[in-house]
């Protein structure tokens, strides 16, 4: 028998909140395969990668059947035209893992530059950015959403602060040294992008629940405080 319209939002919903399940274990394992200096689980990261993409593909041609045979109007199709959103900002996060897995693998085969404290705190706060824009897609909250944008100025200047701490190790001139430090600001720039892409997921819940494109502007931040 033939899903009906709710019935297919229902199974998208429900598949775009196990993906980004996913997602988050991606960036777990990815900074985990680089403290703990741990090559499978990088390898883990990047077999996973292509698994999210045939799952992000799967989504969007659910999404675009029901555009076409359902016609979803008003609500529902603000819900469609989300999960499309956020399901490509999803596998961009996932992109972002994998990249930072492949960065691992090439630090784990070097003697550890400097003891990591920022940037698994960087990560902590992307997982975290990413867990409460899906609960705020749930939920229809609109605060926890406007949170997780403000958090993303975290994001930003936590990569600054990387950089600027790398920098002295650039300046050095070591080959292996500047090698390493380079690395680390491109994990650094993937878990801002991270941020970035939560942010995203964010904006399209204001959307979703209140109909108003907020992308770009940062002082719709003020608006439900």
């Amino acid at each position: 028998m033939e899903r009906t319209l709710d019935q297919h939002l229902d199974h998208l919903k429900g598949e775009l909140l196990k993906m980004g399940s996913a997602v988050e274990e991606s960036i777990e394992q990815a900074i985990q395969s680089l403290v703990e200096r741990d090559n499978h689980l990088a390898d883990v990261v990047e077999e996973g990668g292509h698994y999210i993409d045939d799952w992000e593909v799967a989504i969007e041609e659910e999404c675009l059947r029901v555009l076409a045979v359902q016609q979803p109007v008003a609500s529902d199709l603000r819900l469609v035209a989300s999960i499309i959103k956020i399901n490509y900002d999803l596998e961009r996060i996932n992109d972002q893992a994998v990249n930072i897995a492949q960065r691992a693998r090439l630090l784990n085969q070097m003697p550890q530059l400097k003891p990591l404290i920022d940037i698994p705190r960087m990560a902590e706060l992307a997982r975290g950015m990413v867990r409460d824009a899906l609960d705020a897609f749930v939920n229809r909250d609109v605060e926890l959403a406007n949170e997780v944008r403000r958090i993303d100025d975290t994001m930003d200047a936590l990569r600054d602060q990387i950089f600027r701490e790398l920098l002295t190790y650039l300046n050095t001139g070591i080959p292996s040294t500047v090698d390493q430090g380079i690395l680390l600001i491109l994990v650094s720039r993937h878990l801002e992008r991270i941020g970035d892409h939560s942010s995203n997921i964010a904006e399209n819940v204001v959307y979703l629940v209140q109909g108003r494109i907020v992308r770009h502007k940062k002082e719709e931040l003020r608006e439900g405080e």
